[in-house]
């Protein structure tokens, strides 16, 4: 397999195990929860990763039209999960075809857009997205853990 296989491979598997997370959810309520020390929800993790992913690999390399509202992605809440898990569900057959489509030169070009400053090499940029995209299913993945916590229980006697 080719870089772009693999890595394309590797988007499709995560992205899948992000919609597995926001399914663990608990309610829309719990999803959209910011317990104290959490920045952002799983909800707002879940629409910052599809304006990502659908701006840089999207539009970008695939040439699908998209209109990025990035402040959107952090300030909107109470998007139902169903409608988020729908949006990647479309990520999840969208960015590993095109990942996957790219050929070895496209791959070794300078990425289309300056995104850090100056200019970077499409290869780079992919493999920033990807662990960008691990980070935030960590994220998430800990926000579900926290929201649903329970107290713990008295500890048994010996």
């Amino acid at each position: 397999m080719s870089f772009a296989e693999d890595l394309a491979a590797l988007f499709a598997r995560d992205l899948s195990k992000m919609v597995e997370q926001i399914r663990a959810f608990p309610s829309d309520e719990a999803f959209w929860a910011t317990p104290p020390g959490i920045t952002n929800s799983a909800g707002t993790l879940a629409l910052h990763m599809d304006g990502n992913l659908r701006e840089y690999v999207g539009r970008q390399l695939g040439g699908v039209s998209y209109t990025r509202d990035r402040p959107a992605e952090f300030s909107t809440r109470g998007i139902a999960r169903d409608e988020l898990i729908a949006r990647l569900a479309e990520l999840c057959e969208l960015v590993p075809s095109i990942v996957a489509g790219l050929s070895d030169a496209q791959i070794e070009a300078i990425y289309p857009d300056v995104v850090f400053g100056a200019p970077m090499q499409t290869r780079w940029f992919l493999l920033h997205l990807y662990g960008h995209l691990n980070w935030h299913r960590g994220q998430l993945d800990y926000g579900r853990r926290i929201v649903e916590s329970r107290p713990a229980s008295a500890s048994p006697t010996r």
